[in-house]
């Protein structure tokens, strides 16, 4: 017998390989049942509405995505002491995350809230997030006000992934990018 938690997972799940395979239009209450191997009740029981359906599916990434990153930041601040460190394994980690369906999906969803109030303050909550994982390797390698500037290394790191999405190209232009920004906020601290 599945137990509520799982069930509730395996609906976020389908509804993130869902948009990431055919957009928001594709998220259906059946085909969500059908991609998680769930009644179509339980997706009805879980999640009242496809707003909070939605909702919880790009908090669920984003949770997970920030959790994965520090874990990753905690091994490796002694190893990345310098920038360069730093940004390859930046490089590494976007590359690592591909270009399937799930890492798709947060992007379609983020241009959805642009659209739709109720997924804004979603999106809001992932944003931040983002800023304070990024404000806090920032500040491990010695960049002033990394608070400041870590919104504009999420745009960069968003936009570029995005950018190798859209094209499949890899991750060179995000390396050099971050390279070029965070060199920017270094240089400006030791004047």
């Amino acid at each position: 017998m599945t137990r509520p938690a799982e069930t509730r997972q395996r609906i976020i799940s389908a509804v993130l390989r869902i948009v990431g395979d055919d957009g928001i239009a594709g998220v259906t209450n059946r085909r969500i049942a059908q991609e998680a191997g769930v009644s179509l009740g339980s997706v009805t029981y879980h999640f009242a509405t496809q707003q909070d359906l939605l909702r919880e599916s790009l908090r669920y990434f984003v949770t997970e995505e920030t959790k994965r990153f520090g874990e990753l930041a905690k091994e490796n601040s002694t190893e990345c002491a310098d920038l360069t460190q730093v940004v390859e394994l930046v490089g590494q980690v976007a590359e690592a995350t591909g270009t399937d369906s799930e890492r798709i999906a947060p992007y379609e969803l983020y241009l959805h809230a642009g659209r739709d109030p109720e997924l804004r303050a979603a999106a809001a909550e992932c944003f931040a997030a983002y800023d304070r994982l990024a404000a806090t390797v920032l500040t491990s390698i010695g960049v002033k006000d990394a608070d400041q500037v870590a919104g504009a290394v999420v745009g960069m790191v968003m936009g570029l992934k995005l950018r190798a999405l859209a094209t499949g190209s890899g991750t060179e232009d995000l390396v050099d990018g971050l390279m070029l920004l965070a060199k920017g906020s270094t240089t400006t601290t030791t004047e």
